[in-house]
C-alpha cells in the first residue's frame, strides 16, 4: 500500500448513512463499517476531521416543512448531530483509536467546545477529531460545515462520503441513462445545480480552493484508496 497522498481531510458522513436501511436511528453494523475505514486511514498517519449529519434523528429543513420555526428546527437538527457524533467516538475508542468530539454548541458535560487551534492540536496527536452541532447557526447545512471547517483547519481536501459512487447527472436510482461524472470544476457544480454540496458549500470550497471526491463510503477500503490517491468516485477542484 502507498503511502497518503493526503495528510490531513475533512470527512463528511450524513446522519441518514448512519441509519443504513432502517431510515432513522443507528445502524451498528453500519457505524462498524464506518469505524473500520477511517482505522485504515489513521494507520497510514492521516489525520481526520469528521463531520456528521443529524438526518438520521431529525432534519432541520424537514422540521420546518412541518410547521416547527426554521431555526429552532435547525438547532434540533444540530443536536442530532452530537448524538451521532458521540456514538462514532464511543466506537471508534473501543477499537483502541483516539478521537475527540469537538461542539459548536458549547455542551461542556458531553464534548469539547470547537476551537481551531485545540482541533488542529488533537489532529497533530493523531487523534481523530469529529466535529459536531454544524456550524453552530442555523440556516447553514452539515455540507457547510464540512467545507468552512476543511478552511479553518487547512485540510487539503473534503470528502463527501455518500452511498452512491460519485457524481451522476441525474440520479442513477430513478434514471438508468445517469451518467456518472470522472472529473468536474466547482463553478461547474454551481452552474449545473448539481447535488453534491449546497451552493454555499461548494462556493467556500471554490473560493479556498479545497477540493472535493464525492465517493462510496461503503464500498470496502474506499477511504484508504481515496487517501492514497487512486482514482475513486468523483474529483471536483478548481482546474
Amino acid at each position: 500500500m502507498s503511502g497518503p497522498k493526503y495528510s490531513r481531510v475533512c470527512l463528511k458522513v450524513s446522519g441518514e448513512a448512519l441509519a443504513g436501511g432502517t431510515g432513522h436511528g443507528i445502524d451498528n453494523a453500519v457505524l462498524a463499517a464506518v469505524v473500520g475505514e477511517l482505522a485504515a486511514a489513521a494507520a497510514l498517519g492521516v489525520q481526520l476531521a469528521v463531520v456528521v449529519g443529524g438526518g438520521n434523528i431529525i432534519r432541520g429543513i424537514a422540521a420546518s416543512a412541518q410547521g416547527a420555526d426554521r431555526a429552532t428546527a435547525d438547532y434540533m437538527g444540530m443536536l442530532g448531530t452530537v448524538i451521532n457524533s458521540l456514538a462514532l467516538q464511543e466506537a471508534l475508542e473501543k477499537r483502541g483509536i483516539p478521537a475527540r468530539v469537538l461542539s459548536a454548541i458549547r455542551m461542556d458535560a458531553v464534548a469539547e467546545p470547537y476551537i481551531r487551534r485545540r482541533a488542529i492540536r488533537h489532529l497533530e496527536k493523531g487523534r481523530i477529531v469529529i466535529l459536531a452541532a454544524g456550524t453552530g447557526r442555523p440556516f447553514f447545512s452539515t455540507d457547510t460545515a464540512a467545507a468552512l471547517r476543511a478552511a479553518e483547519i487547512d485540510c487539503q481536501v473534503v470528502l463527501k462520503a455518500t452511498k452512491v459512487d460519485g457524481v451522476y447527472s441525474a440520479d442513477p436510482l430513478v434514471d438508468p441513462a445517469a451518467r456518472r461524472y470522472e472529473t468536474l470544476t466547482h463553478q461547474q457544480v454551481l452552474q449545473q445545480g448539481l447535488r453534491v454540496m449546497d451552493a454555499t458549500a461548494a462556493s467556500l470550497c471554490m473560493e479556498n480552493n479545497i477540493p472535493i471526491i464525492v465517493f462510496n463510503l461503503f464500498t470496502p477500503d474506499n477511504l484508504l484508496k481515496v487517501v492514497t490517491g487512486r482514482k475513486v468516485g468523483t474529483i471536483i477542484s478548481s482546474a
